[in-house]
């Protein structure tokens, strides 16, 4: 099978041992099936295990490849369960799951192994094995358009089967990536999904299939509304789980049992987080000095521009290695989102130029955002993008540094869109905050709310949720918190629409009843 093929179709099939174990695993929990529906079976290695282990259940599997559909239903022959069997040809996104459920009766299992593969790597590929694009989650503005557009098709799956499910007594038992299995109990504890519990037991991916990814066993019981919270087990074989996740205060938490003895320092921050520059075209926008001290960009072109529009530059891996003085710059053309870009052309030719020598590689960026916008657009600009004082922090580290970014040669320090940062107008508030940041109480807070497994495991929502009033008071410096109040910094006109706030490789999911929970509102600062 050709690579991308088996990409776009997610085409790992499971090895029969660990099909046997997890079909293990769900009977020592006392898991009932009267019929197993495995709805992408590939081989039909899942339904041949369930074929022993519930000897006396129905078995359904569907695939879209009809050559493993004929050898999943001879497989089965061959064990002498034809007798019981249905397997055939299906494709997931077309299919009548509505229908299906409202024919199953009795104790349902739906088990098997989703395609672990994203609608944007699906994408790249061209590939067209993706539900129909919509924008299911409701997301507006930026949000919409950006990383937030892009899914586990596994995910969006297994909200069409918890949506198709409702009303019935089920057991959904799926591997699938731990990231995509918190997004489908987030989905079912919000927009009354019936998940009477769940359980995640943690699989080796690397060695059952060759994936460096976090990757479980994810068991959850249908029909009724229960705790929203998981129990997370170390493997398909321990005894008791290692800790309990769940949402908790105001969003997911990755250990419910320390949040809930630190629960009184979630709030809401007085600042509002900001994420930093984005221009998807760091071939030509990013710069960094040669040996002699001339500046090169990374196709390895002399830059000679207008100094007005370069900036000192930090990069996430910077914060997260304490280095704050910037050995980059960053070429940028706006100061607010949908400011004319035409003008440099008058103000800076040599800038204006130099961008027009590289149009194609702006024109090729492939985020929608920049569509129909003026040319060398930027996002994650506003005024407090060139406040001198910052209290920055990588998104993409697991281990939170926050660093104190003063001014670099009289302009202020800028970051890339894998940053978020705080923005003051003078040093002293700043320092303050980057201290209260980096107490204990600021990090085991933290520890309790982030996900080790997660892509971008600080986000502006995780960061928002950092009350610094009463970790200040814990960390004992609520005297100099009183001293050096909150000073709110000039704000942009962007709207908040318009705001790019990057998130957790968020998703899409089925059409349904919009969620009951209500989002807090954050004021601007």
């Amino acid at each position: 099978m050709r690579t991308t093929t088996r990409i776009e179709f997610g085409d790992f099939q499971t090895p029969l041992p660990l099909a046997h174990e997890v079909c293990a695993r769900l009977k020592a929990q006392g898991v009932r099936a009267d019929i197993v529906i495995e709805p992408t079976c590939g081989l039909g290695v899942f339904l041949l295990a369930a074929a022993e282990c519930y000897p006396m259940a129905e078995l359904r599997g569907f695939d879209i490849k009809s050559d493993y559909v004929e050898v999943a239903a001879k497989n089965l022959n061959a064990l002498g369960a034809s007798h019981r069997a249905v397997v055939r040809p299906q494709d997931f996104f077309t299919h009548d799951w509505d229908r299906e459920m409202r024919g199953a009766h009795g104790s349902i299992l739906i088990l098997g192994n989703l395609p672990w593969v994203t609608s944007q790597k699906v994408a790249s590929i061209n590939g067209t094995n993706v539900p129909a694009k919509e924008n299911f989650q409701g997301f507006r503005g930026i949000a919409a358009r950006t990383g937030k557009s892009n899914f586990d098709i596994s995910e969006w799956m297994l909200i069409r089967l918890v949506n198709a499910l409702r009303g019935k007594q089920a057991t959904i038992a799926m591997l699938c990536k731990t990231g995509t299995a918190r997004k489908l109990l987030r989905y079912g504890w919000q927009n009354d999904g019936r998940i009477a519990s769940a359980s995640l037991y943690q699989i080796n991916a690397k060695a059952d299939f060759g994936a460096s990814v976090d990757a479980c066993l994810l068991v959850a019981h249908l029909g009724e509304a229960g705790p929203a919270e998981a129990s997370l087990f170390g493997s398909l074989h321990a005894p008791t789980p290692n800790r309990r996740i769940g949402l908790a205060g105001q969003d997911f938490v990755a250990n419910l049992d320390t949040y809930r003895k630190l629960h009184h320092l979630e709030g809401l921050c007085p600042y509002q987080w900001r994420s930093g520059v984005k221009h998807d075209c760091a071939s030509v926008m990013e710069l960094q000095p040669d040996a002699d001290g001339i500046l090169r960009n990374k196709l390895g072109d002399r830059v000679e521009i207008e100094p007005d529009y370069l900036y000192p530059l930090l990069k996430c891996s910077d914060l997260a290695n304490g280095r704050s003085v910037p050995e980059r710059m960053v070429v940028i053309t706006q100061k607010r989102v949908g400011d004319d870009t035409n003008m440099i052309a008058c103000q800076a030719p040599r800038a204006w130029d130099y961008l027009t020598s590289h149009n194609s590689r702006f024109t090729a960026r492939k985020s929608s955002i920049y569509k129909e916008r003026t040319p060398f657009a930027l996002f994650g600009v506003g005024d407090y993008t060139f406040a001198p004082w910052k209290v920055a922090v990588s998104g993409l580290h697991h281990h939170p540094r926050f660093m104190l970014v003063p001014p670099c040669k009289g302009k202020p320090v800028l970051f890339d869109d894998t940053c978020y940062f705080l923005p003051f107008a003078d040093e002293e508030a700043a320092r303050l905050v980057v201290d209260i940041l980096n107490s204990e109480p600021s990090r085991a807070l933290l520890e309790a709310l982030m996900f080790d497994d997660a892509k971008r495991p600080i986000t502006v929502e995780l960061l928002q949720r950092l009350n610094l009033c009463a970790i200040a008071q814990e960390a004992g410096m609520a005297a100099r918190w009183r001293a050096v109040s909150p000073v709110r910094y000039p704000q942009t006109t962007q709207t908040p629409q318009m705001e790019l706030v990057m998130d957790r490789s968020n998703s899409a999911a089925p059409p349904r009843p919009k969620a009951t929970r209500t989002k807090r509102s954050v004021s601007s600062f």
